[in-house]
């Protein structure tokens, strides 16, 4: 396994990463185009990919801008592995050496995506988007979690 930081020719293997996803789903693959993914690796944030046999399995993208989480998904057959959760705390960890603004996510309710995030120390704050759960995480409680 090699977790490394995303490049742009990482993003055809990361857009199949993000259309194989069973919850979290895109009602149209065509809404998260190549174009958004490199706008968002190259000119917003940063994101990184993890490898298993020279294979992108799992991926996740901050967004500097708009203080999100722009993306993380496993591929369904690397699930429980820890994947998602060495991903997400390399994200937050870079996040916060940029900046020390509140970020923020939204994801979908009753998945197990709401639970990973429950667990990490993200804390709900209300809606977004259509019925999404918003989550964030503030500088200090990430660093006291770090501890």
């Amino acid at each position: 396994m090699n977790i490394r930081e995303a490049q742009l020719q990482d993003i055809p293997q990361i857009q199949i990463v993000r259309n194989s996803v069973k919850e979290n789903t895109l009602s149209d693959p065509n809404l998260v185009t190549d174009k958004d993914c490199k706008e968002f690796l190259s000119e917003r944030g940063k994101g990184w990919v993890c490898e298993i046999d020279g294979q992108i399995v799992g991926f996740s993208i901050v967004d500097l801008k708009e203080n999100n989480v722009w993306a993380l998904f496993l591929h369904p057959d690397f699930e429980k592995q820890g994947i998602g959760t060495e991903l997400h705390d390399l994200m937050l960890n870079w996040y916060f050496t940029q900046t020390q603004e509140t970020v923020w996510l939204g994801t979908s309710a009753n998945t197990r995506a709401e639970n990973f995030y429950r667990k990490s120390g993200w804390k709900e704050i209300g809606t977004h988007g259509k019925g999404e759960i918003k989550f964030e995480m503030t500088y200090n409680n990430w660093k006291n979690k770090q501890l």
